[in-house]
């Protein structure tokens, strides 16, 4: 990147010619908003230009490079999983990705859950978890031994990503999506190399999927049902997959996972008092249409955590994971190990 360092000026001349940035030269870019360099007009100016052009999958893969290098790391267990969205999707749904991570972890498979609080919806998974008597402010070196012994931990973005905070003011200003709605999701404090991901738009789960092969992972689902950012029993689903070194596109419905159909509405979420509750009713093995939309997100973890090999067979095993207690057992040892 031409230029003096700290300086966004030659980047910004190139993106208003409607060029793009090389890997490296959109993670020094980004590097310099993260370092507080910049100024609220560049980043924004950067931003916007980024977006308008739309953003390639270099960019993508330079600016997670610039937030990983720069996240406070979580330690791991071989094999963990994330399971989150982009949001943005506007559905105000109840909150699955986070039931998702229980039904996981009560079935041994570690879930080093990335999230954030409500940003585009009512309720975000830090709102839920709180609602439902978990610390997801609890003291960062703890959590390697929360997610040992309760196969779960919430990783709480604004803790790990600290230098996003220089993007904050632009972000909010400019008030629409910018690539850090697409990158969030992809700088997993713990780097894990297994990913089920739920994207707002199914335009975008192909590059986001060809990024994380960018950058090491080895299993991934990135998803899209019905205009949420998630797998739905409302109609059919938008699968892009990494498996192998290979990406895979195809479509999964509820019925070849051995489920009923139901509408959007019927997971029709509000706030994180109402949602817990559901939450709660789930774990405890109340048959819903919200279960159903869980046990069809669960059984993709199973596959890209390579503890399934079909949808069916995962629902069956993630079914015994709620109607067996392991699921619920699962949230009142996360509760417990992160008690202040």
């Amino acid at each position: 990147m031409s230029g003096t360092a700290g300086d966004l000026k030659p980047v910004l001349a190139r993106l208003a010619a409607g060029e793009s940035l090389s890997e490296a030269e959109a993670e020094a870019a980004f590097g310099i908003i993260m370092a507080g360099e910049a100024t609220p007009a560049q980043i924004a100016g950067m931003l916007m230009a980024m977006r308008v052009r739309r953003e390639t999958v270099a960019e993508l893969t330079g600016a997670v490079r610039a937030m990983r290098s720069r996240m406070n790391r979580v330690e791991a267990p071989e094999g963990a999983i994330d399971v989150c969205g982009t949001g943005g999707d506007g559905s105000g749904s109840l909150n699955v990705s986070t039931a998702v991570t229980f039904v996981l972890a009560g079935l041994g498979v570690p879930v080093a859950k990335h999230g954030n609080r409500a940003l585009s919806s009512r309720t975000g998974g830090a709102d839920v978890l709180t609602a439902l008597g978990v610390n997801v402010e609890v003291p960062l070196p703890r959590l390697p031994a929360v997610l040992r012994a309760a196969h779960c931990a919430f990783l709480f973005a604004p803790r790990h990503h600290a230098a996003l905070r220089h993007a904050a003011g632009p972000r909010v200003e400019l008030g629409t999506r910018t690539i850090f709605n697409l990158v969030g999701p992809l700088a997993n404090p713990a780097e894990v190399k297994r990913q089920l991901t739920g994207v707002f738009d199914p335009a975008w789960a192909r590059p986001m999927v060809e990024t994380l092969g960018n950058l090491g992972s080895t299993d991934v689902w990135l998803v899209h049902g019905q205009g949420l950012d998630e797998l739905t029993t409302a109609g059919e689903n938008k699968v892009v997959a990494l498996s192998g070194g290979t990406v895979r596109e195809f479509t999964v419905t509820a019925a070849e996972a051995g489920l009923d159909h139901a509408p959007v509405e019927a997971i029709r979420g509000g706030d994180a008092t109402v949602n817990a509750a559901a939450m709660m009713a789930l774990l405890q093995g109340a048959k819903s249409a919200y279960r159903d939309t869980v046990l069809l997100n669960a059984a993709a973890g199973l596959i890209v955590a390579g503890r399934a090999g079909s949808l069916r067979e995962g629902v069956g095993l993630a079914a015994g994971s709620i109607d067996g207690g392991a699921a619920l057992a699962a949230l009142e040892t996360l509760k417990r190990e992160t008690a202040a």
